[in-house]
């Protein structure tokens, strides 16, 4: 009997050390970066010091508190609260690291035109994980200039096509007319609809009633749930379930690459000369570079334009002011049309003020609130020193949302574009530098055709509270659901 109440006191003894020993190991690691700091500080000749702040918890740090939901218009009480008590730029322990945390307009414009240079995109291991390792988003250095030119010579070669444009009209007039008879739909989901049968069309060369269609939204769908969830790989959780989707994607956009490839070398009348075909030409890339270059453009092209489509939607339903310019302006370009002409980018270049919406739901709306980056070198930025190796947090919203940049920067107010110029520095929805968004104008080039006919076809009214919330990522938390009124007396143009 004693030897088995001593063994079981060795037992536990043996585990309560380790157990000791794991707790102050995570305690060393969490404050380790801070003690390294003092020590080269204090013995350094110059003023430079590591931004005020706090650590938070070990291992957690202060994530929790830094990812907690707030409405995309609003910079949520943790941002409140650390610019309040420490300044635009501050310190703190997120996703694991020690990080810097900049809410200020100058620094983020210098982390973003020093990418390569100074600071490199260093996103959790979790969105590599669902993403993929040859993802435009993750990948650095020469990987990211090949891909990232490609992209540019896809997106100006199809901004300027007519297909592609009357493609976007065709469907924003499919997705309209189907709402004959409703008295009420919920908008994400339309806009969703809208954005990814314009992206699949222009990327894969599917149609929505093509059977490959039904089966890539379905997977894009878990795939979309577990982009941003807690990294656990446990069947049936969505992170692992994303993980799944990208493989099924992947398999059937190999499938439909292959079969496109065949069909042009079997006979070369069968050119189309589309954004897939363009891809196939290109021979610095891989296969599995080439899928993901695919799965970025579904992913750019399908929540990120029907976010933007749902918060002017929103924007423009609170702002009778603004919802009736616009339509005087949609109004005017359609008068000189003639009956059933499809819009072109010269339409497109006449809406100044269509232009000046989506701007202002842009810088409202907040749909990338921050961008992770690592120092990889110690950085000297006026009086502050960023360590090698830590985390930095560029926080966009903050910017967007500066009531010293912006007047009445919490106020939907489209009007101010007409003076305010687009700086580089206080307004970036879309990045900025070597990283900034290549697909930026087709976003803006499909918001703009859906309202065309959106307004001239349609009134709407909110049915119930709905608010676009950050979990970080942007999402209506209803779907934003609208109650339709039709304009009898207006045809659709």
């Amino acid at each position: 009997m004693a030897m088995v109440i001593g063994g079981i006191f060795s037992v536990c003894y043996v585990f309560l050390v380790g157990f000791v020993g794991l707790v102050l190991s995570l305690i060393i690691y969490h404050f380790l970066p801070l003690l390294l700091i003092n020590l080269g500080s204090s013995s350094s000749s110059n003023s430079l010091v590591v931004p005020k702040g706090n650590f938070g918890w070990p291992l957690l740090g202060e994530t929790l508190a830094f990812l907690k939901p707030h409405t995309s218009n609003s910079l949520g009480s943790f941002l409140q609260h650390h610019c309040s008590r420490y300044g635009k730029v501050f310190k703190s322990h997120l996703f694991f690291s020690p990080a810097i945390v900049s809410c200020d307009q100058e620094l983020n414009y210098f982390i973003l035109q020093n990418e390569d240079k100074l600071f490199q995109c260093s996103y959790p291991n979790s969105i590599h994980g669902v993403l993929g390792k040859s993802s435009m988003l993750v990948v650095v250095g020469e990987t990211h200039k090949r891909l990232r030119s490609l992209a540019l010579t896809l997106v100006t070669s199809t901004k300027l096509s007519p297909d592609y444009l009357n493609d976007i009209e065709s469907t924003a007039i499919q997705i309209l007319a189907s709402w004959k008879g409703k008295h009420q739909v919920t908008f994400c989901e339309e806009a969703r609809k809208f954005t990814f049968n314009v992206i699949v069309k222009q990327v894969l060369g599917l149609t929505p009633e093509d059977p490959q269609t039904t089966k890539i939204l379905e997977d894009f769908l878990a795939f979309m749930k577990g982009l941003i969830s807690f990294p656990l790989y446990i069947p049936g959780t969505p992170y692992a379930r994303a993980v799944q989707a990208r493989t099924r994607i992947s398999t059937t956009v190999k499938a439909l690459v292959e079969e496109r490839r065949r069909s042009i070398g079997e006979n070369k009348s069968n050119k189309k000369g589309d954004f897939l075909e363009i891809l196939l030409s290109v021979n610095n890339l891989s296969e599995d570079e080439k899928v993901s270059f695919v799965l970025d453009a579904l992913l750019g092209g399908y929540e990120t334009t029907s976010l933007l489509m749902a918060i002017a939607v929103q924007c423009l339903g609170q702002s009778p002011l603004a919802l009736e310019q616009l339509k005087k302006e949609h109004h005017n370009i359609r008068s000189l049309k003639k009956k059933d002409e499809y819009l072109n980018w010269e339409d497109y270049k006449k809406m100044e003020f269509t232009q000046n919406v989506i701007n202002e739901a842009l810088r409202c709306g907040n749909i990338v609130k921050f961008v992770h980056r690592k120092a990889i070198k110690d950085v000297r930025f006026k009086e502050y020193l960023i360590p090698l190796g830590w985390k930095v947090l560029p926080v966009f919203s903050a910017v967007h949302l500066d009531q010293s940049l912006h007047d009445d920067a919490l106020q939907f107010h489209p009007w101010r574009w007409e003076t305010q110029g687009q700086t580089a520095k206080k307004f970036t929805p879309f990045g900025g530098g070597p990283r900034f968004c290549p697909g930026s104008e087709l976003a803006k080039v499909e918001t703009a055709f859906f309202l065309y006919h959106l307004v001239l076809n349609y009134r709407w009214k909110a049915e119930g509270p709905d608010q676009s919330m950050a979990y970080p990522y942007v999402e209506f938390p209803r779907g934003l659901p609208l109650k339709l009124d039709p304009i009898v007396s207006e045809s659709s143009a």
